[in-house]
């Protein structure tokens, strides 16, 4: 524990939309058949509304979100963390919007489209979202709710 006081909902928020724009790594975490349980460090890029990700299709997780769109995303380490609970729909490349599918390229490193493998991008789009730091930060963990941001 670091005795920090908690951070007030306004400086939490700053805090979340700052790391949800810094960061380029997320854990998605997926259930359902055919998968089942399934747990995946991916890349993202966050527009300010949605994450998009990109898996390969036949890929547990890709099956799963197929299957079910319910998904977690985390971020952070476990006394920093951000969870999201969210929906994902999957589309193709001529259903991103023009320079889309470039931008998710430049700022993950990684490219889907020059892949072998059939991926499938995924809109995730927040239902849920919470961040803490320690235990004297769980009572206001709640950041969104039913999609929409508080305070």
């Amino acid at each position: 524990m670091t005795g920090a006081p908690p951070r007030a909902l306004e400086e939490r928020l700053r805090d979340t939309r700052a790391r949800l724009e810094s960061e380029i790594d997320l854990w998605v975490a997926t259930s359902g058949s055919p998968g089942g349980v399934h747990l995946v460090p991916l890349s993202y890029l966050w527009d300010g509304d949605v994450f998009l990700v990109s898996t390969p299709r036949a890929s547990a997780t890709g099956r799963n979100l197929l299957a079910d769109a319910r998904v977690r995303l985390s971020l952070g380490p476990t006394r920093d963390v951000v969870i999201v609970d969210g929906t994902a729909e999957p589309v193709d490349v001529a259903g991103l919007a023009p320079g889309t599918a470039d931008a998710f390229a430049a700022r993950t490193g990684f490219d889907p489209q020059e892949s072998a493998e059939r991926y499938q991008y995924f809109r995730i789009r927040p239902q849920r979202i919470q961040a803490w730091r320690e235990a004297n930060e769980l009572r206001g963990r709640d950041l969104m709710r039913d999609g929409d941001w508080l305070g």
